[in-house]
């Protein structure tokens, strides 16, 4: 056996780093080995090296590795192949580097793998569309492996090429020359019984989809027609296909919609809930390759469709695609989460390497969506959120809405402002400078349609409204969102360890959650000046309790602007139809803010702190009362902390996964644990100019 294969089977066997410095044989040696061992059983092991050399950015080692790419190619193992490739793409440096070797060296003479070798063929082809996904190379040369795939291939290569058509097809969409043909081979596969149901699944997710990035309603209609026919016919032909059968349950409630059929939308949220309690219960401790799993948080897209589902199912006496505009956009969340993808795979704890997710293009359905939340904010005023809008705004807003609503759906590309708006002869470059100085995220979320809702408005009322539009953009959880997304996926880990976590509690309690996040992260932002908006036209809007006072007499920040910032939060979110948000007086005490689910009530307790943000002094401090509050309830909780202390150059501020955290406090005699989400918004902030002075 060679040296380097010695070294590292010693390596393996200690349980030591594998690393090329901990290898200890010299660069010459490695480099006229490596190619020898990646075609051998400790292939995996030396693909750790490599991706180490590269993530220290260990020039010296690299030129070592440089041989690995060609002979892994010569690897006849699914299994070590497979494993070589996880390692290398730990690191993306790694992948960046070798991405256009390795991409080669699987690709090359596939059609002779996939004759003789089907199974090695299927994890080459899985491993080089991992590369092209990643942006590790281009996808040019996967294009045409996939287009070039031999009728009549083995069963062992068929039966995975369902699930890679379909991440292609997630990915490149919008390429008209690839989808195409790759919709052309999922339906060839809709023939061979090794792939028909998975292949009918992946034609179903391509037309949803296509709806979800429709510009119409006729057409979107269609397209969720279609698809669900394919979800339903897929979910009889396996029992096991319960992500068919709640794909299927979304194009029924939506569609049930513009028929105000109050009974399908009801029992297709239950179909969806029942589906996916039996998709985790099937699959548990199941293999799926980690690269392909969604992130946990997918499952909270889901529980939030279904709660507005079921919610929406009571209020179809109203225009009925006012509250399906609304379930779509919750479906494209749901959809993007479940098919997002991490092609470079980060070992767990270290975060997230690269998410991928799909490519849909949902302006019209966030134009709709947003015009429908405008629209029930001016009808329900004094209801939508604790600053209301004034009876003069209200209508003017409505008006607004409408027009905007009314407008053909041509462009909505936005002209390029001229000089300073002044010009008479452009009202319209007017128009859009007094929006980019006035409501820009209104711009953004409207596109044309905004100048409608701006014309309508003065500067006043047109600055309450870009808070709501402020507030809509950023409630909206992005499937890539590298801050968010992992610390949710670490809640939900914590609080699953609870036995009383299950059915609508988790269901519930997530969605809470979820939000409580996508609020802090916000409030972390320092840019936005319209926090809140005000009460009446003639007051002034509330200050910025995050900052720091400018003069010893200014009114400094008591929690109760945090209590009213939350509130107002959740009132005008997503899930404004589906909880009533309220303050009121329990178990003998202050219930800061109230979230209600039905039957199942959740306590945020709101707190204010100027002498330490430590977590165990906040523990120590708050926990005992916060828990208290769900005695009678499900044991779950929020605890929100304004963090008053002192603010330096040399101490700056806590990150989102820093500031949020899960803890647990049992009574003294009690038999359960209550579970607490804590989080820390930042005051007494200063400019971030500031620390660098």
């Amino acid at each position: 056996m060679p040296q380097l294969a010695d070294r590292l089977s010693v390596l393996a066997t200690e349980g030591q780093p594998i690393t090329f410095p901990a290898i200890g044989l010299a660069l010459d040696t490695v480099a006229t080995q490596s190619q020898d061992v990646a075609a051998g059983p400790f292939a995996a092991y030396l693909a750790e090296a490599v991706a180490d050399a590269f993530d220290r950015e260990d020039t010296q080692w690299q030129p070592a590795a440089s041989s690995f790419p060609q002979g892994l190619g010569a690897q006849r193992s699914v299994l070590h192949l497979s494993a070589s490739i996880d390692a290398l793409l730990n690191s993306p440096a790694a992948a960046k580097a070798m991405g256009k070797a390795l991409n080669s060296a699987l690709l090359d003479d596939l059609h002779t793998h996939i004759e003789r070798l089907p199974l090695l063929a299927a994890a080459r082809l899985e491993a080089a569309l991992r590369l092209a996904v990643g942006d590790a190379v281009t996808p040019f040369k996967v294009w045409q492996a996939l287009e070039e795939i031999p009728s009549g291939s083995p069963e062992d290569f068929t039966e995975r090429l369902p699930r890679l058509l379909g991440l292609s097809l997630d990915r490149w969409a919008g390429e008209d020359s690839i989808a195409d043909t790759l919709r052309t081979t999922l339906q060839s596969l809709v023939h061979d019984e090794a792939t028909d149901v998975d292949a009918m699944f992946e034609l179903g997710c391509d037309l949803l989809r296509r709806a979800l990035s429709a510009q119409d309603v006729g057409t979107i209609t269609a397209f969720l027609t279609q698809a669900r026919k394919q979800f339903e016919t897929a979910a009889q032909a396996e029992e096991a296909r319960d992500d068919a059968r709640a794909y299927a349950a979304v194009c029924d409630a939506v569609l049930a919609f513009s028929r105000h059929d109050t009974v399908t939308i009801e029992r297709a949220a239950d179909q969806i809930a029942e589906a996916l309690d039996r998709r985790e219960a099937w699959l548990r401790r199941t293999h799926e390759a980690a690269w392909l799993q969604p992130r946990r948080s997918a499952e909270i897209a889901w529980h939030r469709l279904i709660l507005q589902l079921r919610a929406a199912a009571m209020t179809l006496h109203e225009d009925a695609w006012l509250d399906a505009w609304q379930a779509l956009d919750t479906v494209v969340s749901a959809y993007r989460a479940a098919r997002t993808v991490c092609p470079f795979v980060k070992e767990a704890g270290q975060g997230i390497s690269r998410l991928v997710q799909p490519a849909i293009e949902d302006r019209f359905l966030q134009q709709q969506a947003f015009l429908a939340q405008l629209r029930r904010a001016a009808e329900e005023s004094d209801q939508h959120a604790v600053h209301g809008f004034d009876t003069e705004t209200a209508a003017a807003l409505l008006n607004a809405v409408e027009a905007a609503a009314h407008r053909e759906s041509g462009t909505d590309a936005i002209p390029a402002a001229a000089g300073d708006g002044s010009d008479d002869d452009d009202p319209d470059g007017g128009q859009i400078s007094r929006l980019q100085r006035h409501a820009p995220t209104l711009l953004l979320l409207l596109g044309e349609r905004a100048l409608n809702v701006g014309s309508a408005l003065d500067d006043e009322q047109l600055r309450l409204v870009e808070g709501l539009a402020y507030d809509s953009d950023v409630a909206r959880l992005e499937a890539t969102d590298p801050l968010v997304v992992p610390q949710l996926d670490k809640i939900m880990t914590e609080l699953s360890r609870q036995p009383a976590f299950v059915g609508e509690t988790r269901r519930t309690f997530l969605a809470l959650v979820e939000q409580t996040l996508l609020f802090l992260k916000s409030r972390a932002n320092m840019t936005r000046t319209n926090l809140l908006g005000k009460t009446k036209k003639e007051e002034p809007p509330p200050f910025d309790y995050r900052r720091k006072p400018e003069k010893a007499t200014d009114r400094k920040a008591v929690e109760a602007d945090l209590q009213r910032d939350y509130h107002q939060w959740l009132q005008k979110g997503p899930l404004h139809s589906v909880v009533l948000v309220e303050t009121e007086d329990d178990a003998m005490g202050r219930a800061d803010v109230m979230v209600h689910f039905g039957s199942l009530r959740y306590l945020t307790e709101v707190k204010q702190n100027s002498t330490s943000n430590d977590r165990n002094y906040l523990e120590s401090r708050y926990l005992a009362q916060t828990t208290e509050y769900s005695n009678t309830n499900a044991p779950y909780s929020q605890l929100l902390v304004l963090d008053l202390t002192p603010k330096t150059s040399s101490q700056g501020n806590l990150r989102l996964d820093e500031a949020s955290w899960t803890t647990t406090h049992r009574p003294h005699g009690a038999t359960t644990d209550r579970a607490v989400v804590t989080g820390i918004v930042a005051g007494n902030r200063v400019t971030p100019s500031v620390y660098s002075r």
